[in-house]
């Protein structure tokens, strides 16, 4: 495989895994404003109730945000080989 297409194919699939990230992102930041206000509404939840979800909430970006510094890292350690090779 030539080093220039194999650089754009990973570009491609980096800039395709953005775009797909940033939607995920965006779907979940709307779902969590409607759940919250779902859970405002909520009087019959205790509050320790409510603390359980903002914890899930917490975890699940921390998790989010750990996906794509490995992908980025893996994305950039793809990159580095394929420089090495071309040279």
């Amino acid at each position: 495989m030539d080093g220039k297409f194999a650089k754009q194919m990973i570009d491609f699939y980096k800039a395709t895994f953005d775009n797909s990230f940033n939607a995920m992102v965006m779907l979940q930041e709307q779902t969590e404003k409607t759940m919250r206000m779902a859970l405002d509404q909520a009087t019959w939840l205790p509050a320790e109730g409510k603390k359980v979800v903002d914890e899930w909430v917490k975890a699940y970006k921390q998790g989010r945000d750990e996906y794509k510094r490995v992908t980025e890292e893996n994305f950039k350690k793809v990159e580095d080989f394929l420089n090495k090779s071309a040279q």
